[in-house]
């Protein structure tokens, strides 16, 4: 666990937007693994959408500096032998950086892409990915709630969409786009744009009146193999890709218990953003200045990111 203390700051990243922009960019990356800090992208894919027609693509695979083990090519299709003449990514980012411009991004999951380009602009670029973005997984999450799972293999399934080439980063940008396409066309149906961005400025507002105490699990069994199990949860900062309500039911239906505070029972402070917060000066809230303290003082405590803690808890 110690690796998650390595939390880079992305100072200058864009706002994640609720928003159906009728010009933007899809993008899609593949890697080796879910950190920025260790692993490596190996292939990265966009498609330019004006007034909702593609009018460009962009996509290549990148050879990394390791090899990727064999699960990496069973889950994406790519092998070592097609990336041993593929470009290096120093060679291909600036033109990316030019393909995407300063155009809104759109993606399925999309932090988990952007976290890992910013990290490679400031390391090869030498500036940050400043882009606005809109992620499709947020979109679904509100406008689906009915889903067990908001996976872009999900909603292809419930879209009815059937050109799924599983992994690729190209074809997860055309299935983005379609997806994005549907949600934009569903909400028409039911609710105007407009209140629909207003319901999540209401969450943000409302939020900080959410006791962990009426959190109650609604299942009966739990999962004991899951890392949330019997460990005590506090969030801090706004989640940018479900309410924090629905995120701590999540742990409390794993066996996870809620907290409000940061004592010394707590076990993960999961760290959300903390931009909406006016009075917050230096990046930091109190709950994680404490839990920094106790982390100091030995104390069993991590302090994780939003994405880490989604990565746990599909662990099951």
């Amino acid at each position: 666990m110690e690796a998650i203390m390595n939390i880079r700051k992305r100072e200058e990243k864009g706002n994640s937007l609720i928003d159906f922009p009728n010009n933007y960019v899809v993008i899609d990356i593949e890697t080796t693994g879910f950190d920025p800090n260790y692993d490596e992208i190996i292939e990265i894919s966009a498609i330019k959408v004006e007034k909702n027609d593609i009018i460009d693509s962009f996509t290549t695979l990148i050879n990394p500096k390791d090899k990727i083990d064999s699960y990496i090519e069973q889950l994406t299709g790519i092998s070592n032998d097609m990336l041993s003449g593929a470009p290096i990514l120093e060679d291909i980012l600036k033109d990316f950086d030019s393909f995407i411009g300063n155009s809104i991004i759109v993606g399925h999951n999309v932090n988990f892409d952007i976290n890992f380009l910013y990290d490679n602009y400031m390391q090869i670029l030498g500036k940050p990915l400043k882009n606005n973005f809109v992620d499709t997984l947020r979109l679904a999450r509100k406008l689906l709630p009915g889903l067990k799972h908001h996976r872009l293999d999900d909603l292809t399934e419930y879209f009815n969409r059937t050109n799924r080439d599983y992994h690729r980063a190209l074809n997860d940008c055309e299935l983005t786009n379609q997806i994005f396409n549907d949600l934009k066309e569903m909400l028409k149906k039911h609710e105007d744009i407009e209140e629909f961005k207003r319901s999540f400025q209401k969450h943000y507002k409302n939020q900080d009146k959410l006791k962990a105490k009426d959190i109650i699990a609604d299942v009966n069994e739990f999962d004991v193999d899951n890392l949330l199990y019997q460990k005590v949860c506090v969030f801090t900062g706004a989640l940018e890709r479900m309410p924090r309500k629905e995120a701590m039911q999540i742990v409390v239906n794993l066996g996870g218990i809620c907290g409000d505070g940061v004592t010394s029972k707590t076990n993960y402070l999961i760290l959300g953003n903390n931009d909406y917060c006016k009075t917050i000066k230096d990046g930091k809230s109190s709950k994680q200045k404490k839990a920094e303290e106790l982390k100091l003082k030995g104390q069993d405590i991590e302090i994780i990111s939003e994405d880490v803690f989604y990565d746990m808890i599909d662990n099951k």
